[in-house]
């Protein structure tokens, strides 16, 4: 059967760029192997889907190519998306950091984008597995896919088909494969926004600490920095900083632990021996830092505890370096099962920052998590699929 357009994928971008196309009169088919579209949407911010970010902009994505995201950003902005949520009625909350949730649930955003392609008179299909696309001998068919479903021709082509996190969701690398298979490079791809695991000495140190959670401020070995909590868990360190300072990190790297971000370390401890002399480290740190803590990181350090008036100028520097500076060498990442989202993916240079249309193949489009552009913790991610999915949803 022959269409304008066929989307390979029904997740954010998929359906934002299927509405898009649709309401530009263009016959439009969304397929995807899934029982229900939108599963990804479903699961995120704990069921409430944290679906924009009113900070949205190109300084919380990660791209080589820096300058990618502006278009599209600009073009389709958080407060667009925004003001569709609310032509909707769907209520909505702010958190820190200009995060918005769903009051109800994320099954309100898969309701919106479902409804606005029902309204653009898009087709969608579902329980469908492509086993091949080629390309094919005219305009109007220049696509060809065979799919567990019979065959399918279309003139634009557009692979929304995410990464590979949560691959218990269905996640593949079918997406990467369809761009190599027409000649687009693919950059190197792994797991982002995603807990640390720890060496097994660190892991037995810190296994006591398991669900303390505290504000710290964590910075990458290329300076970047983030300050947000951090959470022990019994296989190594998560909470909102360390998802996001992992899309920094590469293996092999440290990185380094303020305990106390917004104080003032060594006035802080001068005042403690000025007005607290007799008063041990311990007690005086345990007012700040959960005593567990506390504990363990004087034990790692080999520092004493005594009474403060007792720490000479060298053993202070020492604290303030432990409390400030630690240094933490993770092991590794728990992965794609746990991942938030894929770092890498398709080339941007391989593609129209304007349309998100491949340069060198007519008629092809990739858009959402496939490409090589990942977004910040905090609803950064939904909104690249919103601006890429709509984006091509005005040439496809």
């Amino acid at each position: 059967m022959r269409w304008d357009v066929i989307i390979i994928g029904a997740g954010a971008a998929g359906l934002m760029c299927a509405a898009q196309a649709g309401y530009r009169g263009r016959r439009v088919l969304v397929l995807d192997n899934a029982k229900q579209p939108g599963r990804k949407i479903l699961i995120s911010g704990g069921g409430r889907c944290n679906f924009t970010n009113r900070l949205a902009g190109p300084h919380a994505y990660l791209c080589a190519n820096p300058h990618f995201t502006k278009s599209a950003l600009a073009r389709y902005r958080a407060q667009d998306f925004i003001e569709l949520m609310e032509r909707h009625g769907v209520e909505y909350e702010e958190r820190d950091h200009g995060q918005l949730f769903c009051t109800d649930s994320a099954k309100e955003i898969v309701r919106v984008l479902q409804t606005e392609c029902d309204w653009a008179g898009v087709t969608l299909q579902l329980r469908t597995e492509i086993l091949s696309v080629a390309q094919g001998a005219v305009d109007e068919e220049r696509f060809v896919l065979h799919t567990s479903r019979g065959e399918l021709t279309c003139q634009s082509l557009v692979v929304a088909t995410g990464g590979l996190s949560l691959p218990k969701l269905g996640a593949t690398p079918f997406g990467y494969r369809l761009a190599e298979q027409f000649g687009l490079p693919v950059r190197p791809t792994r797991a982002g926004l995603v807990p640390f695991t720890l060496h097994t000495q660190d892991k037995d140190d810190f296994a006591e600490l398991s669900g303390i959670s505290l504000p710290v401020i964590l910075t990458a070995e290329d300076g970047q920095q983030f300050s947000e909590a951090l959470l022990f868990t019994h296989r190594g360190i998560s909470g909102p900083a360390v998802l996001q300072i992992s899309s920094y990190w590469q293996a092999g790297q440290a990185v380094r632990i303020n305990w106390l971000p917004g104080q003032d370390v060594s006035a802080l401890l001068a005042d403690w021996q000025q007005q607290h002399g007799a008063a041990e480290l311990k007690t005086c740190l345990g007012r700040l830092l959960p005593k567990r803590l506390v504990e363990k990181l004087l034990e790692r350090s080999g520092v004493a505890n005594k009474p403060m008036r007792q720490y000479g100028h060298g053993e202070l520097a020492a604290l303030v370096q432990l409390l400030t500076d630690w240094r933490l060498l993770p092991n590794g990442t728990e992965g794609y099962r746990t991942a938030e989202v894929t770092l890498g993916g398709v080339d941007t240079d391989a593609l129209s920052s304007k349309t998100m249309e491949a340069k060198a193949v007519p008629g092809l489009y990739f858009i959402g998590e496939v490409m090589d552009v990942t977004g910040w913790l905090g609803g950064f991610n939904f909104q690249w699929c919103w601006s890429s999915g709509w984006v091509a949803g005005q040439f496809v």
